[in-house]
């Protein structure tokens, strides 16, 4: 199908969903090409090798169950060694540590991060279908604040949204890395090292940014999607342990897009995909009824103020009589999500099978997912 027979095809299903002519173009613009095609992609690929950083992590973990995972953290990561504070980014001494690895320029700003439950971090790395990743779990909400703010917002205290349970940091420098190479490559030469032989060497491999950039997780403890438990029939203690599994699983899909398509976006395609994955490891099935649920969608067509799903209108937001359209496209795609777990369930239980199921229906358009045929466009792909 090339692009006009696509794009004609993506109307009809948002006509056959309500959509007038005016909200179209908004539909289009919205749900267009939810990732790059990438037909160089061997399915026999999955699950992916393990990018560079996982190697440094997976030590990392294994520090941790003995010294504790803060104190392994604020060993490695020099942000963890300032505080959050408006304009620190911009202070000379915080930037001589994160872009030149000078931590002893960190030592005006004792302690640095103050955590309300350090000894409560976890680190662990997990095995998923786009390779292996850490994982920071912390139990306190405010803790999970302060991390995001460290890692991901250079220690500023930028607005972290109550509904915000997971994070994923990515391109962050980490200079014990870099420590590391450079051990491994003075060792390598002969005779003295200079500095300057080491600068230019530095130069040399700043280009090469899987040697020291890292991708990592920080994800917080807590109901999903701020769902109660008593409205999915659970235990509460039920409850938060499916939460935690979700929350884990529905990043990692995160990360297998944005490693698989470079992309990875605040969107309900990319929210129904990875909800999708979360269930799947979580139940062994894929449960329509919570994906409704965490969206809004539980009494469909009746909408919830407050659903999840608003959250993801795009930038500028869709308007009222598209965001209507918007719903009925997630809740068909939901449906189909429904059969497709039941029809291709045989990819369920290995992460190969998992990972060519994602990458199938990250392949497809929202109008598609959605769509009375989605099943054979997805075959195209698997």
């Amino acid at each position: 199908m090339n692009d006009g027979e696509l794009r004609a095809f993506r109307i009809d299903v948002l006509r056959r969903c309500g959509a007038q002519d005016d909200v179209i173009p908004d539909l289009l613009a919205y749900n267009h090409c939810p990732f790059p095609k990438r037909p160089e992609t061997e399915l026999d690929d999955f699950p992916l090798a393990d990018e560079a950083f996982a190697a440094a992590w997976e030590q990392y973990e294994h520090e941790s169950r003995d010294a504790g995972a803060w104190e392994v953290l604020r060993k490695r990561l020099v942000q963890l060694r300032f505080p959050i504070r408006a304009g620190i980014s911009a202070d000379e001494d915080y930037r001589r540590a994160t872009r030149k690895g000078r931590f002893d320029a960190a030592e005006g700003f004792a302690p640095g991060l103050i955590l309300n439950r350090p000894q409560e971090l976890e680190l662990v790395v997990y095995p998923t279908i786009a390779g292996r990743i850490a994982v920071i779990w912390v139990s306190d909400r405010e803790d999970f604040t302060s991390l995001v703010r460290s890692l991901s917002a250079r220690n500023e205290p930028e607005p972290v949204p109550a509904t915000m349970g997971a994070c994923i940091v990515t391109g962050l420098n980490n200079w014990d890395r870099i420590a590391a190479y450079r051990r491994r490559w003075q060792s390598a030469q002969s005779g003295w090292v200079t500095e300057q032989a080491w600068n230019e060497e530095f130069r040399r491999i700043v280009p090469q940014k899987e040697l020291y950039q890292d991708r990592f997780i920080i994800l917080s403890r807590g109901p999903y999607s701020a769902v109660a438990d008593d409205d999915v029939g659970m235990s509460e203690q039920e409850w938060l342990s499916r939460s935690l599994l979700i929350r884990r699983e529905h990043e990692f899909t995160h990360y297998f897009t944005l490693r698989v398509f470079g992309a990875m976006r605040n969107n309900a395609f990319d929210e129904l995909l990875a909800d999708f994955l979360g269930l799947v490891r979580t139940f062994e099935t894929y449960r329509g009824d919570l994906a409704r649920r965490f969206l809004g969608l539980e009494d469909y067509p009746r909408y919830r103020e407050g659903g999840r799903l608003e959250n993801y209108r795009g930038d500028p937001p869709l308007p009222d009589d598209a965001f209507l359209v918007l719903q009925r496209l997630v809740a068909g795609a939901i449906g189909n999500l429904e059969q497709t777990a039941t029809e291709n369930a045989h990819l369920l239980a290995s992460l190969q099978g998992l990972a060519r199921l994602t990458y199938g229906l990250a392949n497809l358009t929202l109008e598609e997912l959605a769509s009375d045929n989605m099943q054979d466009r997805l075959d195209r792909w698997l």
